[in-house]
């Protein structure tokens, strides 16, 4: 009764009615019964009931897609890693898709801007509250030219446990998840779980024994993650078993 009597309020709540058409008028705005929500996402057991739209919304149902993530503080070679491993696959027309957070998530959706490539950025809050704030201009950037999603309305401020709830959403549009650098603790091993419950690829970068932010790399390689050397081996996985999944 307690949890009926709040979803009757909400209901009737007319400053929630005006926010919402508001938002409206700003952001485009899927529902799960909509046609145009993304179908890979509701194959997932916890997908979004909403998702805020702001940029190409047809990139939602665009494939192949790659998530490309790592640590909030990568080692001087991260940004060669990325390149290395996804510039084949934006050639070939993939989307890119990551967190916007600091480290690697920006260097992948800066690399796919740079290389003019679809990038699609997944918030961990409302698009009136950018985080980090560094990344303002790269929100503008990939409204402009890529697609920003987030579940939670404009106005709601990013919190913590935000943050892993919507990596189940980078895992889930994505064929697969490329982990460029993790340290052994990393809060990027929350997506690799979330992409392996979803029945998802996951890749991860070998790299020296000798700095931290390739440890939980290596662990995820020992616990049966895909050791990736060259963009090849995405590529083959796609052809093998990817467009046969998705296209099915």
């Amino acid at each position: 009764m307690k949890n009926a009597a709040l979803f009757y309020k909400d209901l009737h709540n007319h400053y929630l009615t005006e926010q919402i058409k508001s938002d409206s008028h700003q952001y485009s705005i899927l529902t799960i019964v909509d046609e145009n929500y993304p179908p890979v996402l509701k194959t997932i057991k916890d997908p979004p009931i909403v998702l805020y739209v702001a940029g190409n919304a047809s990139l939602l149902s665009h494939m192949p897609a790659l998530s490309v993530i790592g640590t909030r503080n990568p080692s001087n070679e991260a940004m060669a890693k990325v390149k290395y491993l996804t510039r084949p696959l934006l050639d070939k027309d993939w989307v890119i898709i990551s967190g916007m957070a600091k480290g690697i998530d920006s260097y992948a959706h800066i690399h796919a801007l740079k290389n003019q490539s679809k990038t699609i950025a997944v918030l961990g809050g409302g698009f009136h509250h950018i985080y980090p704030k560094q990344n303002t201009v790269l929100f503008k950037q990939i409204v402009e030219k890529g697609l920003i999603l987030s579940e939670y309305a404009p106005d709601i401020p990013p919190k913590k446990h935000y943050f892993p709830e919507r990596n189940r959403i980078i895992s889930g549009l994505s064929f697969g998840t490329l982990v460029i650098e993790a340290t052994e603790r990393s809060g990027t091993l929350i997506t690799v779980d979330q992409a392996l419950d979803q029945g998802r690829e996951v890749y991860a970068v070998p790299g020296s024994p000798l700095i931290p932010q390739t440890k939980g790399c290596h662990r995820m390689i020992q616990d049966g993650a895909k050791l990736v050397m060259d963009p090849d081996d995405i590529l083959e996985d796609w052809e093998n078993i990817g467009r046969n999944l998705f296209y099915s």
